[in-house]
């Protein structure tokens, strides 16, 4: 089955702690961490993501571009990302593919669920993307994540040593 995910960008840094402080100072670089965020995720996890800014005040006919393989889209002259992400997932919808939505705007929720993708909350997404990067550094770096006897180096050697006895039956 093919995943799709799309993002509301502004909701989402909006959202998310790291991102919601940083907006305040820099938007641009608000942007920038997401779409690196989710470049990251796009290729550990297999979904297509589309990352949706809204330029409802900005004329012009929308942007779409790709950074690091991720599709951002910027909404045409009085659209809103709203109104993009719906006809994303409207266009999107077919046999073997499942779409979520990432956003935290409730009405948005009920309208995309409707459509038939899943809703998926600012926060959970935050959390699936955590779960992630975890996953990958104990691919990466075994050693460092799981050791075989956590016990072992607690344990003096005189008391390893009798352990040692004890196992073999002396």
């Amino acid at each position: 089955m093919e995943e799709f995910l799309i993002v509301d960008g502004y909701n989402i840094i909006g959202a998310w702690p790291q991102l919601s402080k940083l907006k305040d100072t820099d938007l641009e670089e608000a942007r920038d961490k997401l779409i690196h965020i989710l470049a990251e995720y796009q290729s550990y996890s297999g979904m297509k993501v589309y990352l949706v800014f809204d330029a409802y005040m900005v004329p012009g006919l929308g942007k779409k571009y790709t950074q690091s393989k991720l599709a951002v889209l910027y909404t045409k002259e009085k659209e809103t990302a709203d109104e993009l992400i719906e006809r994303l997932v409207t266009n999107l919808m077919g046999r073997r593919k499942q779409i979520y939505v990432a956003t935290s705007d409730m009405i948005e929720q009920h309208v995309i669920f409707g459509k038939g993708a899943l809703r998926l909350p600012a926060g959970e997404l935050l959390v699936k993307i955590n779960q992630s990067r975890k996953e990958v550094r104990e691919r990466i770096h075994p050693e460092t994540t799981s050791k075989r006897n956590p016990f072992d180096d607690k344990l003096n050697d005189d008391v390893k040593k009798l352990f040692e006895r004890w196992r073999r039956g002396e």
